[in-house]
């Protein structure tokens, strides 16, 4: 490899795709909340008592409607980071790191809404908390990268 060369960094790529099977999970949960598609199909767990608490909305917004601008922001965010362009960006590693941790924080949050006070398990919630957490760990080499770019800067 010549010193021009780009190579896109690997964990972006694995963020990228975890961010996108994420817009796939909260977009199909958001359908169901906003009543575009029938009941949710749930062979593990109780989807109705959790999707219809109190707490499957923030405010007007429906949970799935935040968890979709979350892993719609984490792959917009992956993306741009895998342009030549972004290698020396230190917002891009930033952005990256404390959006997964802002998103593995409230999944955190609703994970125990479900085991300690709705009393019910939703799979595409669990499914969803275990992406995040994913996504995260795929996000910890930006650490070392932001670490590396304040030295040359």
């Amino acid at each position: 490899m010549t010193d021009g060369e780009f190579t896109p960094p690997t964990n972006r790529m694995v963020v990228a795709v975890l961010s996108l099977i994420g817009v796939f999970l909260a977009f199909y949960l958001l359908a169901h909340n906003l009543g575009w598609i029938p009941p949710l199909p749930c062979g593990i767990g109780d989807c109705h008592t959790v999707q219809n608490s109190k707490w499957a909305y923030v405010g007007p917004i429906p949970v799935s409607g935040v968890g979709l601008g979350g892993y719609v922001s984490l792959l917009v965010l992956a993306l741009i980071g895998l342009q030549p362009g972004a290698s020396r960006s230190v917002w891009i590693p930033r952005l990256l790191l404390m959006g997964s941790g802002i998103g593995v924080a409230f999944s955190a949050w609703l994970t125990y809404l479900e085991a300690a006070v709705i009393n019910a398990w939703c799979q595409y919630c669990v499914a969803s908390a275990i992406l995040i957490l994913l996504i995260f760990f795929a996000c910890l080499p930006e650490r070392r990268r932001l670490s590396e770019l304040k030295l040359q800067g």
